[in-house]
Formats: structure tokens, C-alpha cells, sequence
């Protein structure tokens, strides 16, 4: 090898090496202390789920203020990912597809809404989960769910899938 393509790889090393260690400048470092609120989850059984409640009606309201921008008036519009339906815009949507209702509350706790996910309470959580829900002819608009009765919601599609969790036993890591 040449001097030149050695000092050429050498050079190219470094700069990689020195971009590795500096990384992107994307985001910010969480502090210790904010990490519980970032890594938390909740399985199917229910482990994990917060302390609080909602309604179908409550979740109405939430809904119409922070949703339905992106998934329709009535959730199975669009133009994103209707939460309702089957429809024509999207086949298998989270509130009667997805195989645990436990899920659809953790999924809308973490991601939603989208312009400021991680900012719903835990009973805002609750409530559009419950409205969600409710539409998909899932629950009765009367059900409020919590801790205890989101668990026990029996979702339509829950047969089609494989349960992981049970697969992986009770410490998966």
C-alpha cells in the first residue's frame, strides 16, 4: 500500500473513530433520573399499568381535542391510521386488531399524541383507550377501564396471534 492510501485510510479511521464518538448531535442525554419515565412498559397481564381510570364519554372529549386531527372525527376516517374499522382506509386498526387492549393503552400513554408524545395523563390514557374501545364494539360505553378491568378486556383478534410473552416466561431478559 502507498504512503498516500495509508494516510488516506488512516485519516479516513480517525474522522469515523471521532464522529462515532461524538455521535449525530441529535436529542439530549436523559438524566438519570427521567429514565422510569421513558423505560416503562406494560405487559399483557396488566403488570406495569398505572393507578387511574377512564370512559368512553371522557375519552369523546380527549379525543375530539387531540386526535382527531390525524385519525378522523370519529376515529375511522384518517387520513392516519384510523384507530376504528376495519374501513376502507386502513384494514387492521389497533382498537379491535391488536391482540392485547393492554397494548392500545400503552401505545397511546408512550407515542401519542404525535406533536407531543408522553404528554397524555394516565387518565387521559385510560379514557381514549376506553373510547377506542367502545367504538370498535369492543367494551359498553359504561365500562370504565383501570387498572384492573383493562386486563380483562377480551380482544376480538386475540386468537390470531402468538403470545410472546408467554413464550418468553416471566423474566424474558
Amino acid at each position: 500500500m502507498s504512503i498516500f492510501k495509508l494516510a488516506t485510510t488512516a485519516a479516513l479511521l480517525l474522522t469515523a473513530a471521532a464522529a462515532r464518538a461524538e455521535g449525530p448531535g441529535l436529542g439530549q442525554p436523559l438524566e438519570a433520573a427521567d429514565i422510569p419515565f421513558y423505560a416503562t412498559y406494560v405487559k399483557p397481564d396488566g403488570t406495569g399499568l398505572p393507578e387511574g381510570s377512564g370512559t368512553a364519554a371522557q375519552g369523546a372529549e380527549i379525543y375530539a381535542a387531540k386526535c382527531a386531527t390525524c385519525h378522523g372525527a370519529t376515529g375511522s376516517e384518517g387520513p392516519v391510521m384510523p384507530p376504528v374499522g376495519p374501513n376502507d382506509v386502513w384494514a387492521k386498526p389497533a382498537g379491535s386488531y391488536w391482540p392485547y387492549a393492554t397494548t392500545l393503552f400503552d401505545y397511546i400513554r408512550r407515542a401519542m399524541p404525535l406533536e407531543a408524545p408522553k404528554s397524555l395523563s394516565d387518565d387521559e390514557a385510560y379514557a381514549l383507550a376506553a373510547y377506542i374501545l367502545e367504538r370498535n364494539g369492543v367494551i359498553d360505553a359504561d365500562t370504565a377501564m383501570t387498572a384492573e378491568t383493562l386486563p380483562a378486556v377480551q380482544m376480538p383478534n386475540h386468537g390470531n396471534f402468538t403470545d410472546v410473552w408467554a413464550k418468553q416466561g416471566a423474566n424474558p431478559w
